[in-house]
């Protein structure tokens, strides 16, 4: 038995629904990881499992719609906060080759976010010599991904930084994102160049 095709309109307009659930509970719950929102918005509307999902895309952009929304001077406020932070590791940890990314560079981060900062140092212990050298406490953390070597989680002002840690060689590998985006990286200089931009407005 064949099933009937839904018209394309009400197929977008269940995945814009899908989507903005998503980004609510991405904006008040913590979730951070934009595929476990999709499937736990699509479970909240009673939807069948074969139900399309929408792209990641659509739900980052449903995610600043909300932001902007709900807490707009909140979300600036934070934003500035939490990149001026990870600023301050980058510049500390330059010679490792830091590069921030994730929901604070992006400019998404909800309140249970934390600052991912990328390093590419010659040796995981160079990173950790550092650390202990400056008298900087710090947790081991599992990596979410088989690339990383290394997370080390430190905890300042209410902020939580994962300095994650790849071999030096690759620096120059691009990472993508579930729905094969490239995901995005900036150095010190282009943060530095973003928030200024951001504080122009």
């Amino acid at each position: 038995m064949r099933h009937r095709r839904r018209p394309a309109g009400m197929q977008n307009n269940g995945t814009a629904h899908i989507a903005a659930v998503a980004a609510r509970l991405m904006a008040e719950d913590g979730l951070d990881d934009v595929e476990l929102a999709k499937r736990k918005a699509a479970h909240q509307l009673n939807l069948p499992e074969w139900t399309g999902l929408p792209s990641s895309q659509a739900v980052y952009d449903a995610l600043r719609t909300h932001q902007a929304i709900f807490q707009d001077s909140e979300q600036r406020e934070r934003i500035v906060i939490m990149r001026t932070e990870a600023l301050y590791w980058m510049e500390l940890l330059a010679e490792f080759h830091p590069y921030l990314t994730g929901s604070v560079l992006d400019g998404t981060a909800s309140s249970y976010s934390m600052i991912d900062i990328l390093l590419y140092p010659d040796s995981d212990k160079d990173v950790e010599i550092f650390l202990l050298n400056q008298g900087i406490e710090y947790e081991f953390t599992k990596p979410r991904n088989d690339r990383a070597s290394a997370v080390l989680q430190i905890e300042q002002d209410d902020l939580i930084t994962n300095l994650v840690i790849y071999p030096s060689h690759d620096e120059r590998v691009v990472f993508r994102k579930h729905d094969g985006t490239v995901r995005e990286r900036a150095h010190a200089e282009n943060l530095r160049a973003r928030m200024t931009i951001d504080a122009a407005f």
